[in-house]
């Protein structure tokens, strides 16, 4: 069988390239083999990558066991919630595209048959399904898995968001710094992706149902022994797949993107799962759009609310059967694409042998949450080409909203103000510039949104921005409002003082603001000087696409 490694290691011409692998320590014998990258995201800074060569040893341990030869190369990672709030935040969606460019590089430039990928957090996961698409070798996903959920002193479980919205407490006079304190050291207790559906979490389970990782991989938590195993199951699936010649895009496929928008909906994920999934589709060649979300939205079921849309965590959802229990849920409804092909079979095989679903953490769907998706796609005047909104964790008092914008120029700004006690109830605070061209890098409004709710502000204040939220917001916060500020959108024309409209229920958002009174705004408005002009960030604002399209680079 000739092997794509052939280009480096097969014929007298390759002699030199043999000389240099074997001063690697190979023999002849591994030369033989297929070569496997095993790309790994570990690091010592983000704590759901500090245990990942852990998680590499073994999958290297299931690719020798299965006849192949691993070699692990390395990429970066950004931790979203140390970037939180400041200059940081502006390279996280930027490293999404990195880690994707710099996983091309190495595997091409090397020439492997096969890889296993090795992500944990936000942007790492879909930059190295990307690149998964672009590559279209024989490919598998595992990721290091969910950190546990921490406990309060009554027993209550905490987590990462726990400590924002205390910061607002402490704040608002409700918490001591004391009781801030002891969060501190106790929220976040394992190694692991933040123990939330927040967007890491959300990914690595959308990555079961896109084919590419073992069932496990989204839910069993980092500290589990069964993570082992799962890992070195991985790097002896991947020698199946070269085996039978079965590639990346053979599963990563329209038919496995529609299967990961419904279960995205389903459990009602990050809303960064629609920025994140709309991008890996493009490079996949079966681009979605917000329309496709939205139509998948309102035929969905919301089945499953964890943290922050409820008070459980991924952690109980594993115990209940993971992943699997809401695919069988969804598919015995007839609600996935059955002949999907996953890496260990067809999605009708796997929902035939999925668990049934326990009845409260995963519901069936006659007693689901909502009929519809966790996700809403919102629209109107405001936002033409598209916003979302984490429905399922926003309180139903706040699904109908008018309110008197404050409009912030940056998230800096509007903290200033929320932590200043300069916004009160009634009000909609909008935060623009802050979009893909314009923040540049579409940052995370964790802070402001966990302000708002820590003060006690989530059921009279709204938040609305081009910038985006991580999964770990809660509240009636609605972002990647399209266009963005930058491209002369109308959120670039909201004044202080304007009354906005917002509908969750029937996806409105509207600035009550007359079609001529907009027309004169627009023709004053002016574009705002590019804030970087050397650099990553200055290449990323001139080439990156709007959040609606996922903000991936042309």
């Amino acid at each position: 069988m000739r092997m794509r490694s052939d280009a480096i290691k097969k014929g007298l011409a390759r002699a030199p390239h043999r000389s240099l692998l074997k001063a690697d320590g190979l023999t002849d014998e591994e030369l033989e083999r297929p070569l496997v990258a095993v790309v790994s995201a570990q690091n010592e800074v983000i704590p759901g990558h500090i245990h990942l060569q852990q998680i590499a040893d073994a999958v290297k341990a299931g690719v020798r066991m299965a006849g192949g030869t691993p070699l692990q190369v390395n990429t970066i990672g950004v931790c979203d919630g140390i970037a939180m709030n400041h200059e940081g935040m502006h390279y996280s969606l930027t490293s999404r595209e990195v880690i994707a460019d710099s996983v091309e590089c190495a595997i091409q430039g090397h020439q492997f048959d096969a890889m296993v990928l090795i992500p944990s957090c936000d942007k790492i996961v879909p930059g190295m399904l990307m690149a998964a698409a672009r590559l279209n070798i024989p490919t598998m996903l595992v990721s290091g898995g969910p950190m546990l959920a921490g406990r309060d002193k009554c027993g209550h479980q905490t987590d990462l968001n726990t400590l924002f919205d205390a910061v607002g407490q402490v704040t608002a006079g409700t918490m001591t710094e004391e009781e801030c304190a002891w969060l501190e050291n106790t929220a976040c207790p394992t190694c692991g992706s933040c123990s939330g559906m927040f967007t890491a979490n959300s990914i690595c389970c959308l990555a079961e149902a896109l084919g590419l990782a073992l069932p496990g991989n989204g839910t069993v938590p980092a500290v589990y022994a069964e993570r082992i195993r799962l890992a070195k199951k991985t790097g002896m699936k991947v020698m199946e797949l070269v085996e039978r010649g079965i590639t990346a895009l053979d599963i990563l496929n329209e038919a496995s993107v529609y299967n990961g928008m419904v279960l995205d909906m389903a459990f009602g994920g990050s809303t960064n799962t629609m920025l994140h999934l709309t991008a890996i589709a493009h490079e996949a060649g079966c681009d979605i759009s917000m329309d496709d979300w939205d139509e998948v939205s309102s035929k969905t079921p919301n089945i499953v609310r964890i943290a922050p849309a409820g008070p459980l965590h991924i952690e109980d959802l594993n115990a209940v059967g993971g992943i699997p229990a809401i695919v069988g849920v969804l598919g015995r409804a007839g609600l996935l694409r059955g002949d999907a092909l996953t890496c260990h079979g067809t999605v009708a095989e796997w929902v035939a042998a999925c668990p049934a679903a326990d009845g409260e953490i995963v519901r069936e769907v006659a007693d689901a949450y909502s009929p519809t998706g966790g996700l809403k796609v919102m629209h109107g005047n405001l936002a033409p080409d598209r916003a979302v909104v984490k429905r399922s964790a926003v309180a139903s008092d706040m699904w109908r909203f008018t309110g008197t914008a404050r409009v912030f120029d940056s998230e800096e700004a509007a903290c200033e103000a929320i932590f200043g006690g300069k916004i009160h109830p009634g009000d909609v605070v909008v935060i623009r510039y802050e979009g893909p061209a314009g923040g540049p890098g579409m940052r995370e409004m964790l802070t402001p949104t966990s302000a708002i709710c820590g003060m006690g502000l989530d059921h009279s204040v709204a938040l609305i921005t081009d910038g985006r939220f991580s999964g770990a917001s809660k509240g009636p916060c609605i972002g990647h409002v399209s266009p963005e500020a930058a491209a002369g959108g109308p959120i670039a024309l909201v004044e202080e003082g304007d009354r906005i409209s917002i509908d969750i229920e029937a996806g409105t958002l509207e600035l009550e603001v007359t079609d001529d009174e907009l027309a004169r705004r627009r023709a004053a408005w002016q574009p705002p000087a590019p804030k970087y002009t050397r650099g990553v960030l200055a290449r990323y604002a001139k080439l990156v696409t709007s959040a609606d399209k996922g903000a991936y680079l042309q």
